[in-house]
């Protein structure tokens, strides 16, 4: 198991620096494992790369196993999904409070092939968070999900992230950036190319919207490099988030696992950075270094 009981008490330990021990209302009794606990629990899980619950249940320790079952747990973590994202942001706050340079993109999330897409149920319980077929320029290939916009910071930290329907184009993503954050810079690929969203962003909330022109383009400019190269920071989160954390394998049925399932695989990644930055005060992406201290018990 490689530590869990050291992970998931250090990971408990950094989450009491933002949050509180309970948020949900209990009408009959209070429940032998808090609510913080849930969360560390299932951050710890994520960490680790272990999918699925059942797996989980066997591997926990004795004074974990005893205070919930699997059933409760589940229903508790996606219960606590405006608790996380509460606590991802904070987190978040801690490297992006004086930040005025971010990175938005996009990355699909593949939820079954694209021949079982007819007869899949997955995250069909509702005909608001239906999946649809896309198609993904940057890989060459369609495909059935979702896809997550994600903001980060140069350091790779996430402000801000969505889950949408693939047909949901990547410019539409920026009217709702506009409420979360202001008076920055904000770097994206062609997919956010639209002169009138640049001049909306600007006017509404002194966004810049930094995107590369097309050659083809009347006056064409080339974007400077130092954009170009700062770019690819959120392409390097997207791999660690498939590589690392195995976002794109999905054991959930229902939309609201799924996406609880998402945000607990960032915020997971968001602890890791601020164990980092915090208590070994190094560089924040270091993750393979970070799992390798934490499964040898350095903590």
């Amino acid at each position: 198991m490689h530590n869990f009981t050291a992970n998931y008490e250090k990971i408990l330990e950094v989450l009491y620096r933002f949050a509180s021990e309970n948020v949900l209302p209990y009408q009959r009794r209070t429940p032998k494992l808090k609510d913080i606990e849930v969360v560390s629990l299932c951050l710890t899980a994520e960490y680790m790369i272990i999918d699925s619950e059942n797996h989980l249940f066997r591997l926990l320790p004795d004074f974990l196993k005893l205070k919930i079952e699997r059933s409760v747990y589940n229903r508790r973590k996606r219960k606590l999904f405006p608790y996380l994202e509460h606590l991802r942001q904070r987190l978040s706050d801690c490297f992006n409070e004086f930040e005025d340079c971010f990175i938005v993109d996009s990355m699909p999330l593949e939820i079954c092939k694209l021949s079982r897409s007819s007869r899949s149920r997955i995250c069909k319980e509702s005909s608001l968070s239906y999946p649809n077929k896309g198609y993904c320029a940057a890989q060459s290939k369609h495909y059935y999900g979702y896809k997550l916009h994600a903001v980060c910071s140069f350091n790779g930290v996430v402000k801000s992230l969505e889950i949408t329907a693939d047909s949901v184009h990547d410019i539409q993503y920026l009217k709702d950036i506009q409420h979360q954050i202001k008076n920055c810079t904000l770097l994206g690929d062609r997919g956010y190319l639209s002169s009138g969203q640049q001049l909306n962003l600007f006017e509404s909330c002194q966004i810049r919207l930094e995107v590369p022109m097309r050659k083809n383009q009347h006056n064409y400019i080339p974007q400077p490099y130092v954009f170009r190269k700062s770019r690819k920071r959120i392409e390097t989160f997207f791999s660690q988030l498939c590589d690392q954390f195995m976002i794109k394998r999905n054991y959930a049925k229902s939309f609201e696992g799924y996406k609880t399932r998402i945000l607990s695989k960032i915020t997971a990644v968001t602890v890791v950075q601020y164990i980092n930055k915090f208590i070994f005060n190094k560089n924040i992406n270091n993750i393979k270094s970070a799992l390798f201290k934490m499964h040898n018990g350095l903590y």
